[in-house]
């Protein structure tokens, strides 16, 4: 049984002094963490490379020169993979804990994640058997319509009585979460060693087919369903003290649900459908700003997507340079940082019931 957390009328949505500050240093990591993703990885390259490979950015020059095409052709577009994905999925986690008014919800938790895994396995097992499933936009575009699927699934359970219950649509996520991994196991015991290897390290998580190509066809659904969950920020702050007070401040509370749902549900299958699954970014970023600016999400969601890009193109350097040449699938990396502190909140939690 899962519990909810809901937030009482009389909450107050605590503001940062200086949240000039805190933006302008959260940018400054972000580009901090950029300059070291571009310096470092299996091959480490000087400031005179990278500035002269950024500064010749054309096929012919790629060809004649190894470091260009390093930077150019790997490591540019992994690094803005990680950027656009870690500041999807932490808006994304921050937008559902303002919905469900819990501190432990995060985006997989309507069944976009397991519904966008059960959609790439599909095609990663049968693709040699389906000729539809044979073309090379067949994994991300089914990894994408598996998310938004279960996420209307969920929706339509959690709202059978004219509108969405929170506690119906978390539990409809948990039972669609629940079909969706079964069908996911099952089809990884009928693959082969091959389709293994490979449904192995995507469902692991990583960023290293970033292409030119992929970004320009994810960025327009990753950038502006994170800047829709921002404009979506006042109207969180209201359902932090309840739908009933969201609804006496006049915003019409079910449109709303649908937008940040099916907001999220867009981003997340979109991030998925690229890099596989990546966990606890959702959770963690948004769960940690919380605790030092306060709930205050016209500040909370751009803090979230400047520390989510920041962490996860962090996240992505270490797993390219701890088992160099070797490459660590980033969900492991991602699991180990959060899974711990999961557990801290859960553990806090419990000492202040």
């Amino acid at each position: 049984m899962s519990t909810v957390v809901t937030a009482s009328p009389n909450t107050r949505v605590r503001q940062t002094r200086s949240p000039a500050l805190i933006l302008g240093s959260l940018t400054a990591l972000v580009g901090v963490m950029a300059i070291i993703a571009l310096f470092h990885g299996a091959a480490n390259l000087s400031p005179r490379q990278v500035l002269h490979a950024l500064l010749s950015f054309h096929d012919g020059a790629i060809s004649r020169d190894p470091a260009l095409a390093i930077v150019t052709v790997i490591r540019l577009p992994r690094m803005l993979l990680a950027l656009m994905v870690g500041a999807a999925l932490a808006v994304s986690g921050a937008a559902m804990q303002g919905l469900f008014r819990n501190p432990l919800a995060d985006p997989g938790l309507i069944g976009v994640s397991a519904g966008a895994a059960l959609g790439a396995v599909s095609v990663i097992v049968l693709g040699s058997h389906i000729p539809l499933f044979a073309s090379p936009a067949a994994l991300p575009l089914a990894a994408s319509v598996g998310g938004i699927a279960a996420t209307i699934v969920v929706y339509r359970l959690g709202s059978s009585t004219g509108h969405a219950d929170v506690a119906t649509l978390l539990l409809a996520g948990i039972a669609i979460n629940a079909v969706a991994g079964a069908a996911t196991g099952l089809l990884t015991y009928l693959a082969d060693d091959r389709q293994l290897r490979s449904l192995t390290f995507w469902l692991m998580g990583s960023l290293g087919g970033a292409t030119w190509p992929q970004l320009a066809a994810a960025a327009p659904f990753l950038v502006i369903c994170s800047m829709g969950l921002c404009w979506l920020a006042r109207p969180l702050n209201a359902f932090l003290m309840g739908e009933d007070v969201a609804h006496h401040l006049g915003y019409a509370v079910e449109k709303i649900k649908i937008f940040v749902i099916v907001l999220c549900a867009t981003a997340v299958g979109a991030a998925v459908a690229l890099t596989g699954i990546i966990g606890f970014v959702g959770l963690v970023i948004p769960h940690l700003l919380r605790l030092v600016m306060g709930a205050d999400h016209r500040l909370l969601l751009p803090a979230c997507a400047l520390l989510g890009a920041a962490g996860l193109l962090a996240a992505d350097t270490i797993a390219r340079i701890v088992v160099s040449p070797a490459e660590l699938p980033i969900g492991i990396l991602t699991a180990l940082l959060g899974g711990p502190f999961f557990l801290y909140l859960l553990t806090r939690r419990g000492r202040n019931t």
